[in-house]
């Protein structure tokens, strides 16, 4: 990521969401993936700031970078991309349609700011955090990075005493939270469209998605044939809602796609889910002494965690740490908890699935090892389309051309036979986490398959043959 250029400046190319005018006002990075991004005044303001800056030291996708080494690009580049394009996408659609949507500054620099800030919350090494280290110590409380975010935000008015309408941050709130669990409140009814620009939580679409899908396969190697730019240059608001060209639904499938191959190929790779459980457990053991999960009870504590947390556990000379320390110093050389099998749950059990532990593994062994639940560890890994076992373009509407107004949704049967008839997989995976009971823990997962569907998985890596791997 670029820094900010104050003397080497030009207005070209002109950053289309702002004016002339404003662009001299701004100051400006240059990413790897979108080119220049222009800082307008106020975003600058929540840019430089220790809350937002802090976001430079956690990795976008967490310890993939230990199986794809260029995965080292931050949530700090993500969050610049996402406001960038957020900027762009409400500024085409008041280009196309601002008279008839009645789009204003206020609304663009709201959808700006949302896209800038909707990841200020994310806890360290990515969702490793929330999904991983939390549930293993709150007892089931819930928690997420968007409504930390959107506590943060308030954090950082307050805090750093910015200028800005109360509205206008109440709707930026809004939006970072709109993936989740907010709908659009009442008095947006004629705008709500504004709210699936930053999180669709209606279907999914959204520039979030379209940073990182091209962000993250630039970084680790791989390729990406889907073009976000076809969806922002012919998007068009119907009834409240942002649809699309019937004629480009291939274009949306590969955006779903991407991501779910994104999903299988690096962010629940093998080998990055086992590192990423002895995080997990490295955090674990070291909470009592380093009060991690303290953190997430104050925002204007909370920014002082970050990736860094390793090195402080590493360092820190106190024999509470020592479990703690083991487990890091075993990731750095490469003694990880061993991958033992996985198999997919049959599409006709998923409905009614319930993830597998550690706990249901041991109650499946035999004779042999006396295995213990802390000698396993299991990842549950859902991949999908976004809506789980559905067809997302069931949720979206398209239009046929720009001369009629109707929108309509694409049923399965007109859908290319080409494409799946299901929509999600459903993969178990067991780790040993002592190399010596490898072996134990491969029949006690075979037992338990035989057990629950009367099948066992293909062996993926035996004991004996099994090869090192990065």
């Amino acid at each position: 990521m670029g820094a900010y250029c104050n003397e080497e400046f030009s207005l070209s190319p002109v950053y289309s969401s702002i004016s002339s005018q404003d662009i001299r006002l701004s100051k400006h990075v240059h990413d790897n993936v979108h080119g220049n991004i222009y800082l307008d005044p106020l975003c600058l303001k929540f840019v430089d700031t220790e809350q937002f800056q802090r976001l430079r030291d956690l990795k976008q996708l967490g310890m993939a970078n230990m199986v794809f080494p260029g995965a080292v690009h931050s949530r700090f580049e993500h969050s610049l991309g996402v406001y960038k394009l957020a900027g762009e996408a409400v500024q085409k659609l008041k280009t196309y349609q601002g008279l008839e949507l009645g789009i204003d500054h206020f609304d663009i620099q709201t959808v700006k700011l949302a896209g800038l800030l909707h990841d200020v919350g994310h806890g360290p090494f990515s969702h490793l955090f929330e999904r991983e280290f939390l549930p293993k110590v709150l007892n089931g409380a819930k928690w997420s990075h968007e409504q930390m975010s959107a506590k943060i935000v308030d954090n950082i008015v307050d805090e750093h005493h910015i200028e800005i309408d109360s509205d206008m941050v109440k709707r930026v709130k809004e939006m970072i939270l709109a993936s989740s669990e907010f709908s659009q409140p009442k008095e947006m009814v004629g705008k709500c469209f504004l709210y699936d620009i930053v999180a669709n939580g209606r279907n999914g679409i959204d520039v979030d998605k379209f940073d990182y899908i091209v962000r993250d396969c630039r970084a680790c190697g791989l390729g990406c044939n889907f073009q976000f730019q076809r969806l922002m240059e012919t998007m068009r608001v119907l009834g409240g809602e942002i649809c699309y060209r019937a004629k480009d639904y291939l274009t949306v499938y590969k955006l779903f796609c991407t991501r779910a191959d994104l999903y299988r190929t690096v962010y629940t790779h093998p080998k990055v889910k086992a590192i990423e459980l002895m995080v997990a457990d490295a955090l674990f053991k070291a909470n009592d002494y380093l009060e991690i999960s303290s953190y997430i009870e104050d925002p204007s504590q909370y920014w002082k965690l970050d990736d860094t947390i390793l090195k402080t556990i590493e360092t820190v000379v106190d024999q509470q740490l020592k479990e703690a320390k083991e487990l890091i110093l075993r990731i750095r050389r490469r003694n990880l908890y061993q991958f033992c099998n996985e198999y997919a749950v049959p599409k006709d059990k998923i409905e009614h699935f319930k993830d597998v532990t550690a706990q249901d593994i041991v109650c499946s062994q035999k004779n042999g090892v006396l295995l213990k639940e802390e000698d396993i560890a299991v990842s549950n890994v859902r991949i999908d389309l976004t809506r789980g076992r559905l067809n997302p373009l069931e949720s979206i509407n398209f239009f046929k051309d720009y001369e009629n107004e109707e929108k309509f949704p694409i049923p399965d049967e007109h859908i290319s036979h080409l494409l799946p008839s299901f929509y999600q997989d459903m993969i178990v995976r067991v780790y040993s986490k002592k190399p010596e009971l490898v072996g134990a823990v491969s029949e006690a997962f075979e037992n338990f398959q035989l057990r629950t569907y009367g099948i066992k998985a293909q062996i993926h890596a035996t004991p004996e043959k099994k090869k090192r791997r990065l």
